[in-house]
């Protein structure tokens, strides 16, 4: 077979849900909503071009399930069904196409900027490390009735994204928010019945897995987004992730998507991987051969995908079913298109950098980068492939800051 043909076959998941082929554009952060975390327009139209540009399953970025956590200004909020019109209108231009939209569903626990929040929380009152200490602060430890109304949450959002149109959900369990921080043995110093073993510290997401799959039902696609590890001291191991992928695969989750790091230890940029990684392009293949040889549930592998032919590889391999883009489609919406009539981006993914070494080694640089492409889309303008870095964040930064403080009156 053709690399193209392997990537255009379709996918059967264990819920029965059918996607279109073997392309899925992973979560990124658009912060497209408005100062109240209401969707917008511009994100119906960022949504619609990729519908339109062949990809076969969209993962929405992260949509926060509590108003009084948000991760960064222009979170889109979805706790109650106030904006159901406007999830419906995002939900039918994402689904053109015959493509499948899930929602993510996510808290950002401690992972907030200083300031956006009136406070923030976390398993344990565990701050970050010296260099990010200043964007974040020390948060408060989660009392074990909000924790069950935490989870309680991410089922009402789920069942709202379904009503609205949304062809799935993703729980946002990865790259250092909330769900990582509960499994990770770092941030999750708890001692009472959601922390201190390991099976302990997986009993949120596996709350949080069941609560969904009540609400939505057996036939609606429930999946996950899952770090390999951490790549921090004393964090969230390899050994852990697998043992997290079987409790979740007993559970009947339909599609483990896998990555790794955080903020702290962004692997997810690939900034920090081998050659010899970069070689065999995904940035975590290793891990999810380890995870086939484990369990039979769907996987999706993101992070470092960028020829026709390592894609197809991987698919061929048996290691993953469907091959995750993000960094790729913010700057080329319409490659799945071109990669499925058997062509090769047009754009290389480089790595983005302002001259400063600090700033570039953290993953708050490039995400700002990556959301500014997702804007102009979503505006109606095409992305800028060779967009200065430096300018970028410092934009980037201004308007966060303004935003932040827009955002923090509005909530007064």
């Amino acid at each position: 077979m053709t690399p193209q043909s392997i990537l255009a076959r379709p996918f059967t998941l264990p819920c029965g849900a059918v996607l279109g082929n073997r392309l899925a554009k992973s979560a990124m952060s658009e912060a497209l909503g408005t100062l109240d975390n209401r969707p917008t327009e511009r994100l119906e139209r960022l949504y619609a071009v990729w519908a339109d540009g062949g990809i076969g399953l969209s993962i929405t970025g992260n949509v926060m399930i509590d108003r009084r956590a948000l991760g960064e200004p222009g979170n889109v909020v979805v706790e109650d069904e106030r904006d159901l019109a406007a999830l419906r209108r995002w939900a039918a231009a994402g689904t053109r196409n015959g493509t499948a939209l899930w929602m993510q569903l996510n808290h950002p626990g401690k992972q907030s900027p200083r300031g956006l929040n009136r406070e923030t929380v976390s398993p344990s009152a565990v701050p970050f490390g010296p260099a990010l200490a200043r964007f974040f602060e020390t948060p408060r430890a989660l009392t074990a009735r909000e924790i069950e109304a935490l989870v309680q949450r991410y089922a009402r959002a789920a069942a709202i994204a379904k009503k609205a149109g949304f062809t799935g959900v993703q729980i946002h369990g990865a790259h250092g928010y909330l769900v990582s921080q509960f499994l990770s043995p770092h941030h999750n110093q708890r001692t009472d019945r959601w922390g201190g073993s390991a099976e302990r510290r997986r009993q949120f997401v596996l709350s949080v897995y069941a609560a969904i799959r009540r609400a939505v039902g057996a036939r609606f696609p429930v999946g996950i987004k899952l770090n390999t590890a951490d790549f921090q001291r004393g964090g969230f191991t390899e050994e852990e992730s697998l043992d997290t992928v079987r409790a979740l695969a007993d559970a009947g989750i339909d599609l483990v998507e896998l990555s790794g790091g955080t903020y702290e230890a962004p692997a997810m940029t690939g900034l920090r991987a081998k050659a010899s990684t970069r070689r065999r392009e995904a940035y975590f293949l290793e891990f999810a051969e380890k995870a086939r040889a484990a369990v039979a549930v769907p996987l999706m592998l993101t992070g470092g995908f960028r020829t026709l032919g390592g894609m197809a590889d991987a698919i061929r391999s048996g290691a993953v079913d469907l091959v995750g883009l993000a960094r790729p489609l913010a700057i080329e919406p319409d490659l799945p298109g071109r990669l499925l009539a058997g062509e090769e981006a047009r754009h290389e993914v480089r790595p983005i950098s302002t001259g400063f070494a600090a700033i570039d080694r953290a993953a708050l640089m490039e995400v700002k980068w990556y959301t500014r492409q997702l804007q102009r889309i979503g505006s109606g303008v095409a992305p800028r492939p060779d967009e200065s870095g430096l300018a970028a964040f410092a934009k980037g930064l201004l308007e966060d800051g303004w935003k932040t403080l827009r955002t923090r009156r509005l909530r007064a």
